[in-house]
């Protein structure tokens, strides 16, 4: 409902009264605040007037908040609108607007900047800051006296001759009366929260339903079927919703944020010092030489520069995005303390809505890496060979090559026994390891891994090659050939061949198993069945059409019957019997 207490009071409406005398004003000339405080907004850099909450928890003045350009404007089907028509713009119900201080994109509510939060903390800020500044505060009544007193109700500012006269007044005689040098001794202003649509009553109820404090009118009226329960008792609920989101959630991942950015910034801090070092040996190095070899060290500082500016973006992106990210949780997580520590249970409810929404937002969807996952780079792998044949500059000789460490195709080698031998149908595989041009593994994958595998006879049989990148420089290779015969396997690294491509791999054909049995004839292993058959040259008289002992082509000794191979572990060499045997087909018939 709208009679929540986001609307200010008359007296907060008005903001921190500018003293007549500028001896007594907290202002410059110009009516800037001359010190940081935190109620100075970071907008107009004066004391807040009507302070608003934005969705990022950041307090602005509410007039700051109505000059700031939108973002964006959608209507009420959703599609942008012109900004040619600034009155129209005003009247629409999806508002964005960038918050001045973290750049985020906040929406405004249909109701305007009047519908925001207002931040009671600020205004208490406010008031206790001119109290600490300024040696007195003009009577808020006759203005012409300083201010001893105030009214806690009221929230104006008496002398004590106004003060007597509020105590004799019939509807203020209740009020409470402070004394200005007991608030300034406090250090904190804890005033009554007052209803905007009953000024003279203070918001003492939660209604759970509307999620709003309410007075006590305002429950007899319109909340009357709603359940409204008093501040005291629903503070510690809602202040505990907020207290896990800090404590549980977003003080760790400040933490962790804290130390994602120091280790940015110490690679950051390394890698320049990595590359003025470098520069330092290059120019070291270049004096030595005449023109050709000055505009040499040129050339490879202008490369160096290139790698450490690519670097350093890098790590500028990735140091905005953790800075970013710190920014919202440091805001959010400074508000919501400040919050349970200063604010009163009317304070706390009234902000409550806002306060969670923001730190639920940040716990379910802001970035949170861990810093053990943050990229660092440090320049270690730019690495300068004064040594190194570099070529020849306007037809001298050079030598210092800037090296930025990387695969070299003529360096990188091959594991394992698949790349040379195979079996049709069974799976072989082999590693690839890439190396630098120094003979060292690389430390990371991301090559351009190619392996063809082409049959040397049939040129329209290939194998599909799988390879597997296992991000420390070495690449899994694995195939499965479905004919044997010689193969030609190429592995090529960034479009060349590595050492010792393309190679011969020889593929044997599959393990066939014998299917018959091993005996001494065909007449003891079937039992004397006549119909046993034996793959061996051997016959038996009598009708059999076996081998027997003894008996013609009988290969004298124990053999396979599918096959006639006298070698019992071996392979079944069947299909090696031509297609003219008589035999080629014969097999034992089983018991």
């Amino acid at each position: 409902m709208s009679h929540c207490n986001d609307n200010p009071t008359q007296e907060e409406e008005k903001g921190p009264q500018k003293p007549k005398s500028d001896e007594r004003s907290p202002l410059n000339d110009n009516g800037y605040v001359t010190n940081n405080s935190k109620a100075i907004c970071g907008v107009c850099k004066r004391m807040y007037r009507d302070p608003k909450i934005l969705p990022c928890l950041h307090t602005f003045c509410a007039d700051c908040v109505r000059q700031l350009e939108p973002f964006s404007v959608l209507g009420v089907n959703g599609k942008p609108l012109s900004r040619e028509n600034p009155a129209l713009l005003r009247d629409q119900a999806a508002v964005t607007v960038l918050c001045p201080e973290c750049d985020s994109e906040v929406d405004l509510p249909s109701s305007g900047v009047d519908g925001l939060t207002t931040d009671h903390l600020a205004l208490d800020e406010v008031f206790m800051e001119t109290l600490l500044i300024e040696n007195s505060v003009v009577c808020d009544l006759c203005a012409d006296s300083d201010a001893e007193k105030r009214c806690a109700v009221c929230s104006v500012n008496l002398c004590e001759f106004c003060s007597k006269a509020h105590r004799r007044q019939k509807k203020t005689a209740a009020h409470s009366i402070q004394n200005l040098e007991e608030l300034k001794s406090q250090g904190h202003l804890s005033r009554p929260v007052m209803c905007s649509l009953h000024p003279g009553q203070e918001l003492r109820l939660f209604c759970d339903p509307c999620d709003i404090t309410v007075c006590i009118e305002c429950a007899s009226t319109f909340h009357r079927d709603h359940k409204c329960t008093p501040t005291q008792d629903v503070i510690n609920r809602h202040g505990d919703n907020i207290r896990e989101l800090v404590t549980g959630s977003l003080r760790p991942r400040l933490e962790r944020l804290e130390e994602s950015l120091r280790r940015v910034e110490v690679s950051q801090e390394a890698l320049h010092t990595k590359a003025e070092t470098l520069a330092k040996e290059i120019r070291t190095f270049a004096r030595s030489y005449a023109i050709a070899v000055e505009t040499h060290c040129c050339s490879l500082l202008r490369t160096l520069e290139d790698m450490r500016l690519q670097r350093r973006n890098q790590l500028h992106l990735q140091k905005a995005q953790l800075q970013q990210a710190l920014c919202d949780a440091r805001g959010a997580v400074e508000f919501a303390e400040r919050l349970l520590t200063c604010g009163s249970d009317v304070e706390i409810l009234s902000t409550k809505g806002v306060t969670m929404r923001r730190l639920v937002n940040l716990v379910e969807s802001g970035y949170d890496p861990h810093p053990a996952t943050v990229a660092q780079d440090s320049g270690s792998s730019i690495c300068f060979l004064p040594l190194e044949i570099a070529g020849q500059v306007d037809g001298y000789p050079v030598v210092g090559v800037l090296h930025d460490k990387t695969v070299d195709p003529g360096k990188c080698t091959i594991q394992g026994e698949g790349v040379q031998q195979g079996r049709e149908g069974q799976r072989g595989k082999f590693t690839l390891v890439c190396r630098d041009s120094a003979g060292e593994q690389m430390s990371k994958g991301g090559d351009a891994v190619l392996v063809s595998i082409v049959h040397k006879e049939k040129k329209d049989c290939t194998l599909e090659a799988s390879v597997v990148d296992n991000n420390d420089g070495s690449y899994s290779v694995s195939y499965t050939p479905v004919e044997p015969g010689p193969y030609s396997v190429w592995v090529c690294v960034k479009a060349q061949h590595v050492k010792g491509s393309p190679f011969v791999l020889a593929v044997k054909r599959k393990f066939r198993r014998h299917r018959g049995t091993f005996h001494c004839c065909s007449f003891c292993s079937s039992g004397g069945a006549k119909e046993a058959r034996c793959a061996c040259p051997g016959t038996m008289p009598g009708g059999f059409q076996g081998c027997g002992h003894g008996h013609k082509g009988h290969p004298g000794k124990p053999h396979w019957s599918c096959c006639g191979s006298v070698v019992e572990k071996s392979e079944c060499l069947s299909q090696r019997v031509g297609p003219d045997s008589p035999r080629g087909c014969l097999r034992t018939v089983e018991l």
